[in-house]
């Protein structure tokens, strides 16, 4: 965000802002939370805000700009508000902090629940593998049942085979003498 941005937020002046900057520029070194831009970034950013017809009236009405602005990344954003003395500022600040807090909390959740997914993923691959594993044994007992079945059909029709036919006397059963012969 540039520095007119952030004092309007902040609801100071884009002055105070940067003076409050630089008396503690240690805290804004490296790149990683502000930088200033050269005056071909600051043309090239207002061309592309005209064309967009973004920019505010003000802005456009005071025919640029003495000092180009500062740019500040996310934790510059944050930085600054704990330079600044107004009350917006100091209100940002609490609410930058409670978000940090936020985030981390919702990481560490994040961490716990993608442990739990990973523990149920293999729960479930060794459930998978148990039944594949039960559905052989359960096929290997079905081809052993039909075997069995196959067999039972086959010693009926064998003893059917056997059985005598209608019309046939039978021979009787038992102690013959020769009477009976």
């Amino acid at each position: 965000m540039l520095d007119f941005d952030l004092a309007a937020l902040y609801q100071v002046e884009t002055k105070r802002l940067k003076e409050a900057v630089r008396r503690n520029i240690e805290r804004f070194e490296g790149e990683d939370f502000m930088f200033e831009l050269t005056a071909d970034e600051y043309n090239s950013l207002l061309f592309r805000l005209r064309s967009q017809s973004v920019i505010s009236n003000d802005q456009s009405q005071r025919g640029g700009t003495r000092y180009m602005p500062f740019a500040f990344t996310e934790q510059g954003v944050a930085m600054l508000s704990s330079v600044l003395r107004s009350k917006t500022a100091i209100e940002i600040n609490r609410g930058i902090m409670r978000a940090f807090v936020r985030m981390r909390e919702y990481l560490t959740s994040q961490q716990a629940l993608t442990a739990e997914l990973a523990e149920l993923r293999n729960r479930l691959l060794l459930v998978e593998r148990d039944t594949h594993d039960n559905l052989e044994a359960v096929n290997d007992l079905s081809e052993d049942l039909r075997r069995d079945i196959d067999a039972i059909y086959d010693a009926i029709g064998a003893l059917s085979v056997k059985l005598p036919q209608a019309g046939k006397t039978r021979r009787p059963i038992g102690f013959r003498t020769e009477s009976d012969s």
